[in-house]
């Protein structure tokens, strides 16, 4: 029979859920080449291979057969063709724009482990999609909110989470919805660089994120009496912020968070917090004029940067932060511990602190490729993540169940339980 591909989910899976891959019709031992390729919504292309080797009875389970060297990966990865994922441009990272359509995975199976690839044997489409049925995505414009919000299927109320990302500015919405499918009611909200936001990072005012907080309080869908918060890099800041100053806030998840406040002035009516200094001396740009950032930033435990220490003891919440510690953008580790360490020294409950040794900075839900490089706004150049992209991809999956875990425990009283049927 002639070879052929066999998914499992099917014809299409949700983002973050494992697939399962198997070709069939093979010779027994027969060597082949597997590649996979996406395109994201700009054209950007992305591309996998890998190289193996059929067993006796004609078939390749991705699930039991490791992938030889030579490809993008080798060893026993059943996701390795997803994770592995890179850019055939430098310095694009995969990030979804429009949640409403599927990423579409092309999977093709070539003849022998040659370069370039040889005779192809057999394809197969694959839809990654983002919204799980029912869900439902709504945009927010109401007040100076500049949002969308998405509720789970069912009549509710739901846990709510407001879900911030960083100096990328925009309104990214594709973790916010990828969490809404387990339960949660989520509002990606848009800080900056957005419609009528301002177009820069120069100062933000903690009000705007008061009103945000105040929607998702006063929303019927959403289930009080508090709400969670989810950031990552500068939006993790600015998070702790609002723990620090604003209430109704009962659970806080930091990935890779600063506990400083970074790169804009903050302010929220009579107080104001500068932003921790920097030395652009410190940058070391390698051979590939590719910037290393991670000791740019000043230390804000000695003066005059101490102001910029974000007084997260005033929080009234419970605190998760998760750590790549191979963090190149700045020192999550170092922030982390501080922040564990101010926050006990006031008497407050000592924060959950996961730490992810080979991760780099863009830790993301499961399955999004490990981003090595690419440009930061405010450098102006291509800047090093860092991470190793089988530890980066494992602590993907972990963090993702752990940041679940810990929103379904203190904004629910549940423990974690989660479905992952489409």
């Amino acid at each position: 029979m002639a070879p052929s591909v066999r998914l499992s989910p099917a014809t299409r899976s949700l983002f973050d859920e494992p697939l399962a891959i198997t070709v069939q019709g093979l010779g027994p031992r027969q060597q082949v080449t597997l590649r996979t390729s996406l395109q994201d919504e700009t054209g950007e292309l992305f591309q996998a291979c890998a190289r193996y080797q059929a067993g006796d009875n004609g078939e390749l389970d991705l699930a039991r057969c490791p992938a030889l060297p030579g490809g993008s990966f080798s060893g026993l990865e059943p996701m390795g063709l997803l994770w592995a994922l890179q850019p055939q441009k430098p310095f694009r990272r995969l990030v979804k724009r429009d949640v409403q359509t599927p990423f579409v995975l092309q999977l093709e199976v070539f003849e022998g482990h040659g370069e370039p690839p040889r005779r192809l044997l057999a394809q197969a489409q694959h839809e990654r999609v983002f919204l799980r049925d029912g869900v439902r995505r709504v945009p927010v414009r109401e007040g100076r909110i500049r949002a969308t919000l998405f509720l789970p299927p069912g009549s509710g109320p739901f846990p709510g989470v407001i879900d911030l990302y960083g100096t990328g500015g925009g309104l990214p919405e594709y973790r916010a919805c990828l969490l809404a499918n387990y339960g949660f009611a989520v509002l990606a909200l848009a800080f900056y660089s957005y419609e009528d936001l301002p177009k820069e990072m120069k100062e933000f005012h903690l009000e705007y994120f008061e009103e945000a907080v105040n929607y998702m309080l006063r929303h019927t869908q959403v289930k009080g009496p508090g709400i969670g918060l989810l950031g990552i890099s500068k939006g993790g800041d600015l998070c702790i912020s609002m723990a620090s100053f604003l209430k109704g806030i009962t659970a806080t998840a930091l990935i890779n968070s600063s506990v400083a406040n970074v790169g804009a002035v903050l302010c929220y009516k009579d107080v104001t917090i500068p932003p921790l200094g920097a030395d652009a001396k410190r940058i070391n740009v390698n051979k590939s004029g590719i910037a290393d950032i991670v000791d740019v930033l000043n230390n804000p435990l000695e003066e005059p940067d101490c102001q910029s220490f974000i007084p997260l003891e005033k929080a009234e919440c419970h605190f998760l932060f998760v750590v790549g510690q191979d963090d190149h953008n700045w020192k999550s580790e170092f922030f982390a511990v501080e922040g564990s360490k101010r926050l006990q020294a006031h008497g407050k409950e000592k924060p959950e602190i996961i730490c992810y040794p080979g991760a780099g900075h863009y830790i993301e839900p499961p399955f999004f490729p490990m981003c090595a490089a690419s440009m930061h706004l405010l450098v102006g150049k291509p800047v090093v993540w860092g991470g190793e992209p089988k530890a980066h991809c494992e602590a993907q999956v972990d963090a993702w169940r752990q940041i679940q875990a810990f929103f379904r425990k203190h904004l629910t009283g549940k423990p974690s339980g989660t479905s992952s049927k489409l």
